[in-house]
């Protein structure tokens, strides 16, 4: 096995696939959608060379939304870093103490994961709908009528709305991945602290925490890529509306190339929202290397 490795023949024999898939999904829809975006094309006519003004209507054009799309997609990685990633913490020190029922409340904490995003949207449609929404249903129950509105029809509430079931989802998986890293520590380690006096609470802030800070970096990288590239939810539950108040960059994406027929202007959306994506990425690696530093 190790001459195997050793034999670059081999190891490129091996990675040819993986490169291939990768160029073929990945890096070619990148780069043809990067020259896309320097034309004005409807998909089918004629192709016209507009060179960057196709970002520059982006930045500049209220009348599309997309920097509206921007804001509210910030607004998901903000309270996607708040909630999600504590929550998936809390729960991880938590069930990582040896409690009853570990394995049980794992799977029971997971299985959100693993449910369709469309599933998922079409159950929380349910539960926000007007008339026979359980939220509804809940808040008249409790004498709260006053407070029963259309959730997802109402543009000041329908963002948060939104937000909800795509925190709620995930947060099992920050879990276990949490769990996971924690679980990876020498028990020797906890031992020592625990010879020393630390209680559980000074064991998980000073010993704990610290020592799982890769995983950490990783799972704020998934947070915020993750809500840039929010999409099944978002168009499950309301696609974009009601007057794009919860509209995100890839809904509009969708919206802009598919029933807009831009090709050109939703394919510089698609750019910016990789771009994105990527600073997103060298920013939390760089702020990680700085505090390590």
């Amino acid at each position: 096995m190790n001459r195997l490795l050793k034999n670059k023949q081999a190891i490129f024999l091996f990675m040819l696939p993986v490169v291939i898939l990768f160029l073929m999904i990945v890096a070619a829809p990148v780069f043809l959608s990067g020259y896309y975006s320097l034309l004005e094309w409807d998909g089918m006519g004629k192709q016209e060379f507009v060179g960057l003004a196709n970002y520059v209507r982006l930045f500049t054009d209220q009348s599309d939304k997309f920097l509206l799309a921007l804001r509210n997609s910030m607004i998901i990685a903000v309270l996607s870093l708040l909630i999600q990633l504590p929550a998936g913490m809390a729960f991880a020190l938590l069930l990582s103490g040896g409690i009853k029922g570990e394995r049980a409340y794992i799977t029971i904490f997971f299985i959100p994961v693993i449910i369709s995003g469309v599933a998922i949207g079409q159950l929380w449609g349910k539960i926000y709908h007007p008339d026979y929404g359980l939220l509804n249903t809940l808040l008249r129950g409790m004498g709260l009528e006053g407070l029963t509105r259309a959730w997802l029809g109402d543009k000041e509430t329908v963002l948060g709305a939104v937000i909800v079931p795509i925190i709620w989802q995930y947060i099992g998986y920050y879990m276990l991945l949490f769990y996971s890293s924690i679980k990876s520590v020498s028990a020797d380690i906890f031992d020592a602290a625990k010879i020393d006096g630390a209680s559980r609470t000074k064991t998980a802030f000073c010993v704990t925490i610290p020592l799982v800070k890769p995983m950490i970096r990783t799972c704020i990288i998934f947070s915020l890529v993750g809500s840039f590239k929010t999409f099944d939810m978002v168009y499950v539950l309301t696609e974009g509306g009601p007057a794009h108040a919860s509209e995100v960059p890839t809904t509009l994406m969708v919206w802009t190339i598919f029933k807009r027929n831009q090709y050109g202007y939703g394919s510089a959306m698609a750019v910016i929202i990789v771009l994105i994506c990527f600073l997103l990425y060298i920013g939390v690696q760089k702020l990680f290397k700085v505090e390590e530093g």
